[in-house]
Formats: C-alpha cells, structure tokens, sequence
C-alpha cells in the first residue's frame, strides 16, 4: 500500500498556512484535531477574524444612508468588497454582484425574482441528479406556484452527468437550467462549458451553484459565461450569514424586487413605490456589513496562496486518501469520475456512516456523515448516506494518514 507519507510532499508552506487557523490548535477528545469537514463550511483565517474585529473596533456603522465619518468608512469597505468580489470572479462590473446570506438566498433569489417574472405555465426547468437541496427546493416552490416542470438530467456510474441525456432534454420549452459546478456530496466536478454552451445554442440561460466549485477549482464568470452564479462565504475561508450571486447585467435589471425595505428604494408614497436599480434592488434592509469586510479578506487570502497551489495541494491529499481507503477491505469510494475535487465520499459495508463518524470524532477527526442535503443523489444510489471527508488548503498527508488509521482503528472496534 502506498502512504500518504510517499506521495509528492506539500507543494506550498501548509505548515505556516495552518498557523494563520487558530482553531487548528485545539484538541478534541484529548487527540489533535484533524478538521476533514471543508465542505461543510471551511474554517477561518486570522486575516479575516482581524478584519472583522477592527471593523466593528473602529469603522462600524449602517452603510449607504449616513454622512456622518463611521457610515462614510463603512460604506466605502462594504462597497470595496463588492469589488474584490468582482476582482476575483472576473465579474465585468460590480452593480452585476449582488450581497445576500449565502447561496441559498442566492438561488431562492432568482427563482422568485427571475422564475416569477419569466417563466410561466408549461415552462420547463432542468436539474441534475447531483444537486443539493438548496438548488432543487427552490424550483419545486416555483413549480407549484406557476405549474413548470423540473426535468432531471441523470448521471453515470462515475458519477458524472450524462451528457448526451442532458443534451435530450433541451427543448424550446426549457427556460433555465441550474447545476452545480462541483458535487458537495461527491466532489465531482461537472461539464460546465459544454453544459452552458449547449443550453446557450437554445437561448436558455444557465444558473451555476459554485459553492463548491469556487473554493477548489476557481471561477472566471465572464469565460464561463454562467448566466447566473451563485456561492457562499463560510465555504471559502470566510464568515456565515453572507453570499453573492452574480447575473448578467440585463437579466438583472429585467427581475423584480423579491423583498421590499429600506435602501433598495428610490421613493415611496402610500400609493406607489419606485425601486433602485441593480444591484442595490435586491438587498432590502439592513446588509450583512461586518461580513462583507471578512469574506473580501478570505478572498484575498485565497490570492495571497493562488489556485494552482491550492489545486496541486488538494488533490495531492485526495490522491493519497484516495489510494489508502480503498485499500481498506470493504469500503466503497462513491464518485469515481477522473474530474473531482478534494472530498471524498464512502460507505464502508456493514458499517452505519454515523457509528463511523462518531467513532473518529472520539480520535479528533471530523467528517460529515448523512445525506449532505442530497437526498435525491442518494436515493438514486441506493444509500441512506455516505461518510465524507472534504480536503482544503490547511490539511496535511499526515492526517491523509490519520484519517486511514482512524477508520482501521473503528473497524476493530465494530468488529
């Protein structure tokens, strides 16, 4: 068996990356934390916790309505993050990123906002068989509401979506279709470029969860030419309780508002209210300030490294963790596909996903058990859930090898 130890070793400092991770440090259950659970949501560097600490030490007040210095300064950080995210996703201007909670906000956006403004009766939405929750219960809401139909593209053995059934499904009566740049349950990483050009070719625009996509493998919006583009903050190294979605300028302006409050007005009488325009239309009340300045520092901590470090890295770690675990009698890699990110998903026969998590937690190593909010995947597959280990910048080969001896040592202890 090849360890982890004889792989290609580490193709950038990790040993001063997981010093900028305080919470690294810690022990759990008296063994050092060996934190496998990025996909999840990714823990956080010191630049960004300073950040946001000297933020509310020194510049903090309500944003865009003051002109009093703290609102000022605070408008001016909050809107230079929006440009940082528009640095980083190579957006073509900033009123096309708008702020909201995560995602999921993100996507319920542009279902209420575009779906109820574009799509009608008999319309027809595609998805695919690896997408999380958060991009399917959104189209089931609209579903109901204006009587569309969700059709599902489906996905091979290797866990790849089928291409040529994908293709199948386009029909003029498609009117958006939304898929995942990379599997959170899997890790696969999907066709995007012959998925958008093929729907594009019918004028069909194209929304992209990138929550995963975005912290594995990078994003260009303007070379994917994604119509909408949706990802999460707390899945990059920043903090929760913020998000972007991305559109194209035009379907942007072209949606209504889908909440109405303060600072995404122009003027209101009893009678009639008139809206801003994009981006400010879409982030009624007061925003998630704070967090705006943490995850342009999580974004820019993301540069300070660069993808093709990062990238090296991760699959060197799921290469090795790859190659140990299936040496394991009985255990069960799900999503083989050659095209993956860094989160490797397995069942190991006989043995509940959760008496297995629950037994590595006692040695300090978190994973994610259950259906990871992908219960029509695992359906397909035939499983209640999987035991998943998801891989970032800070984690290292030697805990490749603890991750291996933490599941040999809980197979003894259930056999």
């Amino acid at each position: 068996m090849m360890t982890a130890q004889k792989t290609k070793e580490n193709l950038f400092d990790v040993t001063a990356v997981r010093q900028e991770f305080p919470i690294l440090k810690q022990r759990i259950h008296d063994k050092p934390l060996v934190y496998l659970d990025n996909a999840a949501s990714a823990q956080k560097p010191c630049a960004v916790l300073s950040a946001m600490q000297q933020f509310y030490e020194q510049d903090y007040a309500n944003v865009h309505r003051g002109v009093h210095t703290l609102s000022v300064r605070a408008t001016e950080k909050y809107e230079e993050a929006r440009e940082t995210v528009r640095r980083f996703i190579n957006a073509p201007d900033v009123n096309t990123l708008v702020f909201t909670r995560g995602a999921t906000e993100s996507i319920n956006l542009v279902a209420a906002a575009y779906g109820r403004t574009h799509l009608k009766e008999g319309d027809e939405i595609i998805l695919t068989q690896l997408e999380h929750h958060a991009n399917i219960v959104p189209w089931q809401l609209l579903r109901d509401e204006r009587k569309i139909t969700i059709k599902i593209a489906p996905i091979n053995q290797s866990g790849q979506i089928d291409l040529e059934a994908f293709t199948r499904l386009l029909t003029p009566r498609v009117k958006l279709v939304a898929v995942t740049q990379m599997s959170n349950a899997l890790g696969i990483l999907t066709p995007l470029k012959e998925i958008i050009d093929r729907a594009h070719a019918l004028q069909i625009p194209v929304l992209v969860d990138g929550c995963q996509g975005i912290v594995h493998h990078g994003i260009d919006v303007q070379t994917m030419d994604a119509d909408f583009y949706a990802f999460s903050s707390h899945k990059i190294y920043g903090p929760t309780g913020i998000g972007v979605l991305y559109a194209k300028a035009a379907l942007l302006e072209s949606m209504i508002p889908w909440q109405g409050g303060g600072d995404m007005i122009e003027n209101v009488t009893f009678e009639k209210t008139t809206y801003k325009s994009a981006p400010h239309r879409f982030e009624a009340g007061t925003p998630s300030i704070v967090e705006a300045v943490g995850l342009a520092e999580a974004l820019r901590f993301v540069e300070s490294i660069g993808y093709e470090k990062i990238i090296q890295h991760e699959q060197s770690l799921l290469q090795a963790a790859t190659e140990q675990l299936l040496s394991i009698p009985g255990l069960i890699v799900h999503g083989t596909d050659k095209n993956k990110g860094s989160i490797l998903s397995f069942t190991l026969k006989g043995t509940h996903p959760q008496d297995l998590g629950v037994l590595l937690d006692q040695q300090g190593i978190a994973v994610r058990v259950g259906h990871h909010c992908c219960m029509p995947l695992m359906q397909h597959l035939g499983l209640a859930g999987t035991c998943r280990a998801s891989f970032a910048i800070y984690n290292t080969l030697s805990e490749v090898d603890a991750l291996y001896q933490g599941i040999t040592k809980a197979l003894r202890l259930l056999r």
